[in-house]
């Protein structure tokens, strides 16, 4: 008889479900235009399922999950509701009231007082803020919001699945991203996108065109929203020091806050080898393949801190990379890497239907050429797909611990990869591009780019390419006691003991991968950060109590690393 599955906390998320008090995520959630004032909608709301489900539900976590409090059976493709009543401060009258909804997984439409004042399709991709002052009235107002997650193939949906299990997980649906209001002048800062241009720092503004930018005791005056900045011996951003410069532009009588910072990506020939170069240097991105779920939220920590941890652990173990694979993080994730020292490979979301024997089977016995113009030939599914890339990289573009884009993952939903390089490049053509990670490589990337299981590690054949290893690894040691699924096991290689592990790994990385970092090898990807569900092939168990590798036991591995790349 098949055992239940465990319901495991995070010692985050234990401290929020034991105290119904505590307000979620009450930190200011966009870190590249800060304000000061703001209220926090997350918490309690009420919740209605079509299938007759009246109750609350604790926002912003996804509704399958522990942390969301709700239990009850999602039925995909139905309408979810929900609801909850705000009173705007009198502090605020006489400004403009501003609504800020965060990811909703997926369709949605939001209401206040009755009228509609947004809606998206995206499950990944944040609402930006409404104006909803003319809608407001003296006292109590109505929120509700009202959202269906379809799992349509034809927008992107990354790792969920109905059916879960294996290497798909739980789908997330609902709000899963904080909800908030802040007060503005009727002329505000609508968005700050910063941009580095050579060796200047340019800082686009929307809404005012005319300010002032205070950045490290110095004045900078901007006209027409395009204010640039340039400072002498500028301090560089690496893992190693990730130095941030802070500002705050003033316009008129609004006010934001933002930060930048200096660092360049690129690709040069060394001893021969095309490599990628942090900073004008040749640069090893010891990497995780991080998918971004947690054991009591799923999408969603129990608190944004949990990113910070996470970043810290693997940081301890000697990466200084993660590859965000096939979901996009609430922006507070990247802020945490931007100010710790972590680099950051990002996916793209994929769309499409997958396919065992084209997408896994072949490829994992060799067979990867294939022409990808006839794949994926829905047309909206097309049309989703690029927008939704180029809505990604628009939305992270700012943050520098982004060095590098990945557009497709193993085939799946994978077409025309070309010409989402071309598309790509030219909206950033700032950080290298891996146009199709694994296989099914068609012409144009920036990198060389292989998955490599059940097999000895190696070299890609297109050497004039810098060389990555965007996956490998995967091994499994299963901690019983805070594993999700005490029936299955889902990995590359199991060992029945943790020393059996670390050996393991120990070998992997000092006997496989190091003559292949001393070849040239510029990147490679451990899978993974941590166990997700089925999968128990992480560094830390799914809940993160447990660490199955120890910084000291990493250590030999990180010196060997650093010696290779000198």
């Amino acid at each position: 008889m098949k055992k239940p599955f465990n319901k495991l906390y995070t010692l985050a998320g234990e401290r929020l479900k034991n105290d119904p008090s505590i307000i979620p995520w009450d930190v200011y959630p966009r870190p590249h235009l800060r304000r000061k004032e703001w209220l926090n909608l997350n918490g309690f709301w009420g919740f209605e399922t079509e299938a007759g489900y009246k109750g609350s539900i604790r926002v912003p976590f996804p509704a399958e999950s522990l942390l969301s409090g709700f239990g009850g059976e999602i039925k995909y493709g139905e309408k979810l509701t929900y609801r909850r009543s705000f009173t705007v401060p009198n502090e605020w009258r006489g400004k403009r009231i501003l609504l800020n909804v965060g990811a909703v997984s997926r369709e949605c439409r939001i209401y206040v007082n009755g009228s509609m004042e947004g809606w998206g399709y995206s499950a990944y991709i944040p609402r930006f803020a409404c104006d909803v002052t003319d809608c407001l009235r003296e006292g109590e107002n109505e929120l509700r919001i009202e959202c269906v997650n379809d799992l349509d193939p034809v927008y992107p949906y990354g790792k969920q699945r109905i059916d879960r299990g294996g290497m798909w997980y739980t789908p997330c649906s609902g709000i899963w991203q904080t909800v908030w209001l802040e007060p503005v002048p009727e002329e505000h800062i609508r968005e700050l996108v910063v941009k580095q241009e050579g060796m200047e720092q340019v800082v686009y503004v929307t809404g005012p065109k005319e300010g002032v930018v205070y950045c490290e005791g110095r004045r900078f005056g901007f006209k027409k929203g395009v204010c640039r900045m340039s400072f002498s011996k500028p301090r560089l951003w690496s893992p190693e020091e990730p130095n941030l410069y802070e500002f705050t532009v003033k316009a008129g009588e609004d006010e934001a806050e933002g930060y930048f910072a200096f660092r360049t990506i690129e690709t040069k020939t060394v001893d021969g080898a095309p490599r990628l170069c942090l900073n004008g240097k040749p640069y090893f991105f010891n990497g995780l393949l991080d998918q971004g779920y947690f054991s009591d939220g799923l999408w969603t920590p129990a608190e944004p801190e949990e990113y910070e941890r996470d970043i810290m652990k693997m940081k301890s173990l000697g990466f200084n990379m993660l590859r965000k694979h096939i979901k996009i993080e609430p922006e507070l994730f990247y802020y945490y890497c931007d100010k710790l020292g972590m680099a950051v490979f990002q996916d793209m979301v994929n769309n499409g239907k997958y396919r065992f024997l084209r997408d896994t089977l072949l490829p994992t016995i060799g067979v990867t050429k294939l022409s990808d113009k006839r794949l994926n030939k829905d047309a909206a599914a097309r049309g989703n797909f690029a927008r939704e890339m180029l809505s990604t990289a628009r939305l992270l573009g700012s943050h520098p611990s982004i060095v590098y884009w990945t557009i497709f993952n193993e085939g799946w939903g994978q077409f025309c990869a070309d010409e989402m390089y071309e598309r790509l490049k030219k909206l950033d053509p700032t950080r290298p591009i891996d146009s199709a990670s694994g296989w099914f490589h068609q012409k144009k990337t920036d990198v060389d780019s292989l998955h490599i299981y059940f097999k000895k590690l190696r070299l890609g054949k297109r050497r004039e390419l810098p060389q990555v290893i965007s996956e490998f690894g995967g091994y499994v040691w299963k901690d019983e006691a805070h594993s999700f699924n005490p029936n299955k096991t889902y990995g590359y290689k199991i060992f029945k003991t943790r020393e059996e592990f670390v050996s393991g790994f120990k070998k992997l990385y000092l006997e496989e991968l190091l003559p292949l970092v001393k070849q040239g090898l510029s990147a490679a990807v451990y899978t993974q950060v941590s166990d997700v569900e089925d999968e128990t092939n992480g560094l830390m168990t799914y809940d993160r109590r447990v660490m199955k590798l120890s910084a000291e036991e990493a250590a030999r591995i990180s010196e060997a690393l650093k010696k290779a790349c000198e």
